[in-house]
């Protein structure tokens, strides 16, 4: 079914049915009326609810596939399952949610908003982020905030191997252990503004309870910001 199920209810849209196409031409259309979008039967498609442009309501009913979410702007989507690889890429405003586990490169090169991953988010959380912020219930894999220039990354359990290699400005706290740091990464005192910082983040996130004391800040070395040709070593 395709259609509005009564004038206070969401638009419903089977992408079961008809595919992405449909749903994604809904949200790139500024005209639109509609402010509540319900998605059913994703069964995992690619895809699905890229590029929204407006100030929209999304929930998605069940486990999407590659690239749920990319691009968003100003859209708040809530993803009722799983994500797959690239879950809100280049976002640029807005809030993501994933109420279950995310793949690979969540919220990779995105620029501004807020994506959340209630559950695990796999290797290459928050690659070359430039300004999200993201928050991650779980913990994470390999690689997290690789090259990572901007925004903030909040991982409530623990980060694989390589966290921060080659980060720039972005700032990560990270609740439980870290197998090893990147890279130019270098573990950091945590200020008053830190622990203010993550309450702050985990506030909008919608997680309460979680140990503010816990958390650990990594930052970057800068280290490799200059390289000086002829020379065997890098200065600072």
């Amino acid at each position: 079914m395709d259609g509005v199920t009564a004038a206070t209810e969401a638009y419903v849209v089977d992408i079961g049915e008809s595919g992405v196409r449909p749903l994604n031409a809904l949200l790139h259309d500024r005209e639109s009326p509609h402010r509540t979008v319900e998605v059913v039967h994703p069964r995992g498609q690619h895809n699905v609810a890229v590029g929204a442009v407006k100030p929209v309501r999304v929930e998605v009913r069940g486990h999407v596939g590659y690239y749920a979410a990319a691009m968003n702007q100003e859209a708040s989507l809530r993803i009722h399952g799983n994500a797959g690889k690239g879950l809100a890429e280049n976002i640029m405003s807005g809030v993501v949610r994933v109420l279950g586990n995310a793949s690979d490169a969540v919220a990779s090169s995105g620029h501004g908003g807020l994506v959340v991953v209630e559950g695990d988010a796999a290797s290459r959380c928050g690659i070359s982020m430039k300004g999200v912020d993201i928050v991650v219930g779980g913990s994470i894999g390999h690689l997290g905030a690789f090259m990572a220039q901007a925004g903030t990354l909040v991982v409530v359990g623990d980060a694989g191997a390589g966290l921060g290699d080659s980060l720039y400005e972005a700032v990560l706290y990270i609740g439980g252990d870290i197998e090893g740091l990147g890279a130019d990464a270098r573990e950091e005192p945590m200020t008053a503004a830190d622990r203010s910082r993550v309450e702050s983040l985990l506030d909008r996130a919608e997680m309460s309870g979680v140990d503010l004391e816990r958390f650990k800040r990594v930052g970057s070395a800068r280290a490799l910001y200059h390289w000086h040709a002829g020379q065997d070593r890098i200065h600072g």
